[in-house]
């Protein structure tokens, strides 16, 4: 079997490796060229380290990954630490690493293990048999600034993963568009020179203070890079009336200028542009299995509703797109074998998205949010099980008390569903307007 994948972020890297390691023919398009910038909070959960340690990636402090304790939550003049919980399944340490060395490191990865990575290659749409049936892309080729040359080049394959991002053009090509029914976000951040660069904890501002005080819409977090820099940003959801709106980069202007002047959160020492991007969140564009395609990560809208957190999703993703295809290689019936790559996904998150929904349009409420963080912060046992429902740190075989509710609450709801095309009438629970960031 031959594979073609479009993208070498984390679900394409992952998938490329995994497919390599098992003998198949991949090849990886990528329409810019390593080392190359991503717009990210650069925090990586222990589900995301899991993901790392199966890849068998190296991920030492010497080589610029930086390890955290666990989550430090900021909300209604309080502060509370809250260290990784211990669950069987899960690392009990979470990492921070810019995605200009962690994207490479994982194509480079990939590239070890026989996959053959091209950069430059931008692919602009998939291609079809008669039958429909998506049998490969087709790519334009750029310079080394980034421009198309006017050349292009067609390649074929017996499966195309589609892991080009919230943007794909391999899935918008074929008429696989956004879905307005599930929910949609949109962050921004940028680095500043600060002496909290080697915070062991990852930093999350549950309600944002403005420099005169007044709340603004959204989260944020500070990361420490570790580098002497720390990675600083906020995020909004469409539930928001705010969402759409807004200038972004003003908002984080405003909220760090109401910072302590000691941390260094200042335009003087702003590393780089103020940059933002769309989260694509609960399976946000499907079906993820077509004849001939999968969709892998922030192109099947594989963000989790609860965090935004979306590499760990993507890399999953990668791994079971690559089991899939590893084993249909020698299934009697490919295709139908290769459909089951939706129905698995589902089964993994469907439940566990569909309460991030409900938990995405609530906090999109300013009063139940207030009222949320002041009953709830104060009561650290409440608060460590909050951390484990968000980032989806749970075992499922375990008896403990946390485990048992969070999968009864999973077992009360419907799996999101990702076999489907976009509805002919949909509800619109989460109204999309245009949002524009830089990317």
């Amino acid at each position: 079997m031959k594979v073609l994948i479009v993208g070498a972020g984390p679900a394409g890297s992952t998938a490329a490796y995994y497919l390599a390691q098992a003998g198949i023919e991949v090849t990886v398009l990528e329409k810019t060229s390593f080392p190359r910038e991503k717009v990210c909070g650069d925090g990586l959960t222990p589900r995301a380290v899991r993901e790392i340690q199966k890849l068998g990636l190296p991920h030492s402090e010497e080589d610029g990954w930086r390890r955290n304790k666990g989550l430090r939550l900021l909300a209604g003049g309080r502060s509370i630490e809250l260290p990784w919980p211990e669950v069987s399944d899960f690392p009990q340490y979470g990492l921070i690493r810019t995605r200009l060395g962690f994207d490479e490191e994982l194509a480079r990865h990939a590239q070890a293990a026989g996959a053959v990575v091209l950069e430059r290659h931008s692919v602009t749409e998939a291609l079809r048999a008669e039958d429909g049936r998506v049998i490969g892309a087709r790519a334009a080729l750029l310079d080394e600034s980034g421009r198309k040359t006017g050349e292009s080049r067609d390649f074929t394959a017996d499966v195309v993963l589609a892991a080009d991002g919230n943007s794909t053009r391999t899935a918008v090509s074929l008429g696989i568009h956004k879905r307005d029914d599930r929910p949609l976000g949109v962050a921004v951040r940028t680095y500043f020179t600060s002496p909290r660069t080697d915070d062991d904890w990852m930093e999350g501002w549950l309600e944002l203070p403005g420099r005169d005080g007044k709340l603004l819409p959204g989260y944020g977090w500070v990361f420490g890079v570790g580098d002497g820099t720390s990675n600083v940003g906020l995020g909004i959801l469409n539930s928001s009336k705010e969402f759409g709106k807004l200038d972004y980069k003003q908002v984080l202007r405003e909220w760090t200028a109401g910072m302590p002047a000691e941390w260094g959160f200042t335009p003087e020492n702003q590393v780089g542009e103020i940059r933002g991007a769309a989260l694509p969140m609960g399976f946000n564009r499907t079906p993820h299995y077509s004849p001939g395609l999968l969709l892998l990560g922030d192109a099947g809208g594989m963000v989790s509703p609860f965090n935004g957190e979306g590499i760990s999703y993507a890399m999953e993703s990668a791994r079971f797109a690559a089991e899939f295809i590893i084993s249909a290689d020698s299934a009697h019936d490919a295709d139908t074998h290769l459909a089951g790559y939706a129905d698995y996904v589902r089964g993994q998150w469907g439940s566990h998205f569909t309460l991030g929904r409900a938990f995405a349009a609530l906090i999109g409420k300013p009063a139940i949010m207030k009222l949320a963080l002041r009953t709830g912060m104060p009561i650290p046992v409440l608060m460590r099980f909050v951390v484990r429902l968000l980032a989806n740190l749970t075992d499922p075989a375990a008896k403990g008390f946390e485990d048992r509710v969070i999968r009864v609450l999973e077992a009360l709801v419907p799996a999101t569903s990702n076999t489907s095309s976009v509805p002919l009438a949909t509800k619109q629970r989460f109204p999309q307007q245009k949002v524009r960031v830089n990317p």
